[in-house]
Order: C-alpha cells, then structure tokens, then sequence
C-alpha cells in the first residue's frame, strides 16, 4: 500500500499545534490523517497537549498535571507560537470535530511509571466510542502500551523508538512484547535493512517527523507505511497523489 500522510500535531507548520484548527486544518490539506499527543490534567481530563508544562505554549508557568481543566480550557496556546488565539482541547473534543476517514494517531505521553490513569481512561474512551477501528496508540513508555494491552486488547499498539536510549532493548525487546501493530522510530532510524526486517515481522513502519520532500521520498522508496509531518498538504502535494485515507 502507499505511504500515507499523518499531520503531525496537525497542521502544525500553519496551525497551532495540538489543536482544533491544526486537526481539521490537516484534514483540509488532504491528510490521511493526523498524530496527537495526550496527558491527564489536575482534574483528570485527557487533554491534548504535548509540553508538560505551558511556559513554551502560553508564557503560563502551569504544570499541565496538576491544572485543572476548568483553567486549562482558557488557556492561550495559538499567540504565543504566532498564530491567532487557540484552545487546548480534550481527547473527546478531536474526535466529534474530525471527519471520520481520518486514521488518528494517539500518542500516550507519560514517561513515569505511574502514569495517572491516562492509559485506563484513553483505553476506556475509545473502546467506549467504538473509534478503535480508525486510532493506533502509541508510546515511548512501554509499560503504557503493556497495560493498554492487557485491558484493550482490541486497540492497535504502536511503540516510539527514542533516538537518546539504547537501540537493541527497544527495537528487538521492548517491542515485540508491546506493539503488535506498528514501530515507530524517528526518519533518521529508518534504513533498508531495519524497514524489510519489521514489514517481515507483521509491524507496519510510522516514521516521524518529516517536512522535507527529499527525505520523504527517501522513505516513501524503502516502503515506510505512515510518513508523519508537519505540513502534511504541501508535502503531499510534492510527493504527488497518494493512497485514500485508512478505513
């Protein structure tokens, strides 16, 4: 099949990231569909937002962990990155705006072995939903993605490959025992050799995060499944017409 597009945080080269603009932006550019980032805040809500903090965002200070929702919600986090003013949303909030033909990436964000709830409560929505036929969820923790296996076994697991730790534990330990469905190391991981010894193994390719058409092609030649970036129109555009969105 033809690599297909995910909008990193969305449209995030054009829209702020991690948003409703960015989401439904990346959609209007022709992506197949998008990757987000989620946390649970101080007053338990999955939110989607990447930064643990909000200083990089909206100038604020706040730990996303321990604000509660109802501040959260009026928070800033377009002006400061140079666009027009924007929300953080909830998980839910994503899913009633985008159109259904769009495949959405979760990605679990917690790098402490407690994390919160967030894999219970992500798992119970979107089992809840009945939306696990167009998400993979992915992480860089695996213990997220063990216990995401254990009680939503039907939802699609894709393992992060962190370019800072060692290769081999995570590559050939910790992901055959945590994601059945996807890899997902940085573009610079990818070579010939590792993308035929996964597609070998039954795991499809998510490669992130790539806003260069030379290096998409690059990608696109060795066979890489899902290409993830930051302007997912244009890119598309320059690659020529690729395969329909994942149903």
């Amino acid at each position: 099949m033809p690599m297909r597009i995910l909008g990193h945080r969305g449209a995030s080269a054009d829209f702020p990231e991690n948003t409703l603009q960015a989401f439904l932006g990346a959609a209007d550019q022709g992506a197949d569909g998008v990757e987000l980032d989620v946390m649970v805040c101080g007053s338990g809500e999955v939110v989607v937002c990447h930064d643990e903090r909000l200083d990089r965002l909206s100038g604020l200070p706040w730990e996303v962990a321990t604000t509660p929702w109802r501040k959260l919600k009026r928070v800033d986090v377009g002006s400061r990155l140079g666009f027009p003013p924007a929300r953080i949303p909830l998980l839910s909030d994503v899913f009633e705006a985008l159109p259904e033909r769009l495949v959405v990436n979760v990605e679990l964000k917690c790098e402490a072995v407690d994390d919160r709830g967030l894999t219970e409560r992500v798992g119970r929505y979107l089992s809840d939903a009945k939306l696990g036929h167009r998400v993979f969820v992915s992480s860089f923790n695996p213990l997220c993605l063990v216990r995401l296996a254990r009680r939503f076994p039907e939802l699609r697991r894709g393992f992060l490959i962190d370019p800072d730790k060692a290769w081999v534990p995570q590559a050939w330990l910790w992901l055959p025992v945590c994601a059945p469905t996807s890899v997902h190391p940085s573009a610079q991981a990818c070579t010939s050799e590792r993308v035929n010894a996964w597609h070998a193994r039954g795991w499809e390719v998510a490669t992130w995060t790539v806003d260069d058409v030379t290096e998409a092609r690059r990608l696109r030649a060795l066979g890489v499944d899902w290409l993830i970036t930051n302007r997912p129109g244009p890119l598309k555009a320059e690659l020529g017409a690729l395969a329909p969105a994942f149903h």
